[in-house]
């Protein structure tokens, strides 16, 4: 059975990250949270990787959680789950990360991309974080990091009311970089990437730092949004609603 997670380290210094569950729209299981967690942890380590690029299938990026295992990892609190370990690695992790959107992008799938040094999409992705609908709150720092790049009136519509964002939206927002034809997509990602890998490391090191600003700000969010998301996810308005999308009673999407 191929891999959920391919992990591919490329010439250049180039990790690459590829999400391959296609037949579930690249929705993250604990495992697969697990596989980017170490992935980041090591590329930190390693001397030999100087950029990290996510990237999933053609055609599709990340549709957020796979509902049912998350729940499932999730029955001793979400601070226990496989996904908090990854967004607190995601948040410190120190080696330049690239994003290559293509295709939806819920949940996770763009609250990921926040934390990304570079972000490039094609023209089909689709951006979404439907925390709220779900009876849950926004995770990965979103709640912080998403009003400094696109203001909070903006970013209370996106967060609060779940609007999708089209490519050509969010590269005006400030989300991505650059909307590029699909067949160019990871050419550019793992390009850019190694442009930053081929950089000298300590000024790299120091000037990311200093564009991103204060770092235990980003990481007290992601522990209060933690708190939060445990409260709601235990309440009653959330569990009827997990068990609405679970059971197809009523639509919604990945968180």
């Amino acid at each position: 059975m191929a891999e959920t997670v391919a992990i591919t380290d490329l010439q250049g210094g180039v990790r690459l990250i590829t999400l391959n569950r296609p037949e579930k729209k690249n929705a993250l299981t604990g495992a697969m949270y697990d596989a980017m967690r170490a992935a980041l942890a090591e590329a930190d380590a390693s001397e030999a990787v100087g950029a990290v690029v996510f990237a999933g299938q053609p055609g599709m990026f990340s549709a957020g959680n796979d509902l049912a295992d998350f729940m499932g990892h999730a029955e001793n609190g979400f601070s226990a789950s496989p996904a908090l370990a990854f967004i607190r690695q995601l948040a410190r992790t120190r080696t330049p990360m690239v994003a290559a959107v293509d295709g939806i992008a819920v949940g996770i799938g763009a609250t990921l991309c926040l934390h990304c040094d570079l972000v490039y999409a094609s023209p089909a992705a689709r951006l979404r974080m439907p925390f709220v609908e779900l009876g849950l709150v926004p995770e990965a720092a979103s709640s912080y990091l998403l009003p400094l790049r696109v203001g909070r009136l903006r970013a209370t519509e996106l967060l609060l009311l779940s609007r999708p964002l089209d490519a050509d939206e969010a590269q005006a927002l400030g989300l991505v970089n650059a909307v590029l034809p699909a067949d160019m997509l990871m050419e550019q990602a793992v390009a850019q990437g190694a442009r930053l890998a081929a950089l000298p490391r300590g000024a790299l090191a120091a000037s990311r730092a200093l564009i991103r600003g204060d770092q235990a700000r980003v990481e007290a969010v992601v522990e209060a949004e933690a708190e939060a998301f445990d409260r709601q996810l235990r309440s009653s308005e959330s569990q009827e609603r997990l068990a609405a999308f679970l059971s197809r009673s009523k639509p919604a999407s990945s968180a």
